[in-house]
């Protein structure tokens, strides 16, 4: 049984402190404007993430074994390089990605395939669409180690990414160490907040795991 929405769900509600995610598209950060005031900008395009648990996915054999004297393949999900085109509507993106890999043996040449998923999620636990691909590792004969190269895309819209005139001016307003409101996040207001929140899209990729696999991932 493969890994369905409601559990993506649930590794996704993790705190985001245990994603890994990486440098893609920024949705947001603080910075210095030329007068010494706050300035946060901000991008329409989805961050990259790797959902905790599933950057990584281990063959036994036999397979309902789980003993590490079993394990036949390990692969991880790295080096994620990501292109985005923010101009137009939709927003664009495109995401490719290496899968490391390594077999317990090295007699003869082989070939594994293995399935990634690639789903993106609005406000954090809203799935609006979810695509599953195969990579294909080769292994040469007298090798333990495989690469392949895999790629994902989304397309965004680009007004729903996007916040609104009044919410944008609140977060963008100069605010300077002395300014009495200096000290406040706009990102204290719930209505902000909530709003930011609705803007906010990502692009998680994963080996598409079953119950199995994801609990030998969450429990190793």
């Amino acid at each position: 049984m493969a890994l369905e929405a409601d559990t993506l769900n649930r590794i996704r509600l993790l705190p985001l402190g245990l994603l890994l995610l990486t440098a893609a598209c920024a949705k947001g950060k603080s910075d210095l404007d030329e007068t010494g005031g706050l300035r946060i900008t901000r991008s329409t395009c989805p961050a990259v993430a790797i959902p905790t648990y599933t950057g990584d996915v281990s063959l036994f054999s036999p397979v309902q074994s789980h003993d590490a004297r079993a394990l036949d393949v390990s692969a991880t999900i790295t080096n994620l390089r990501t292109s985005c085109n923010e101009t137009g509507s939709p927003v664009r993106v495109d995401v490719t990605f290496d899968v490391v890999a390594q077999r317990a043996g090295r007699g003869g040449a082989r070939d594994v395939v293995l399935p990634y998923y690639w789903t993106v999620v609005q406000a954090g636990t809203k799935i609006l669409s979810k695509q599953v691909a195969n990579v294909h590792i080769h292994f040469d004969d007298g090798q333990v180690r495989g690469i392949g190269t895999a790629g994902a895309a989304a397309a965004i819209d680009k007004a729903a990414a996007s916040l609104p005139a009044s919410i944008s001016e609140r977060l963008n307003r100069k605010r300077k160490a002395g300014d009495a409101d200096a000290s406040i996040d706009p990102m204290a207001d719930p209505k902000i907040r909530r709003q930011v929140n609705q803007a906010n899209f990502e692009l998680l990729i994963g080996f598409q795991l079953t119950p199995e696999q994801l609990a030998y991932n969450a429990t190793r």
